[in-house]
């Protein structure tokens, strides 16, 4: 299911200072069980929606860099310190919504699952393709096509 379903669609933070408007389809909805997003969700896996940038807009609130300060921008609100999004580097038309974020996000669920090699051996999700670490970059066309069809 390509989600979010209907749009547009509305994103916050946890305090609702940050309000995000998407305004085009998901291209891929993943879990990633890699270390980092471990500890900086606090859980088993991120849950995210890759949106293409420009739907992806800030109507109110400051979204700030936060984690690791490396190639990859994570954006949290300013006030709350929720993680809602990263910008990946060099892939400038993307967004990685974190599915938590959108109103509602009870209908989410994983296409994919990356860093299946890091996975807490008990976490597991009903993604359908699953990684050790990244997909090769020749798989993301035919899976954001297969994504799509799934709709």
């Amino acid at each position: 299911m390509s989600y979010p379903r209907e749009l547009p669609a509305t994103a916050t933070c946890r305090c609702g200072a940050v309000r995000l408007r998407i305004t085009r389809p998901a291209l891929l909805t993943m879990a990633c069980h890699c270390l980092g997003c471990q500890k900086m969700t606090g859980s088993a896996f991120s849950l995210t929606v890759a949106l293409p940038a420009e739907g992806v807009e800030v109507l109110e609130g400051n979204l700030v860099r936060g984690g690791l300060q490396t190639e990859h921008a994570h954006l949290y609100c300013d006030f709350c310190k929720s993680w809602l999004m990263t910008r990946p580097a060099g892939i400038d038309w993307l967004v990685n919504l974190r599915a938590s974020a959108l109103d509602p996000h009870v209908d989410y669920e994983p296409f994919i699952e990356t860093f299946t090699a890091e996975r807490l051996p008990w976490a597991s999700t009903p993604a359908r393709h699953s990684y050790p670490g990244f997909p090769p970059p020749e798989d993301y066309q035919p899976l954001m096509e297969a994504f799509a069809a799934q709709a």
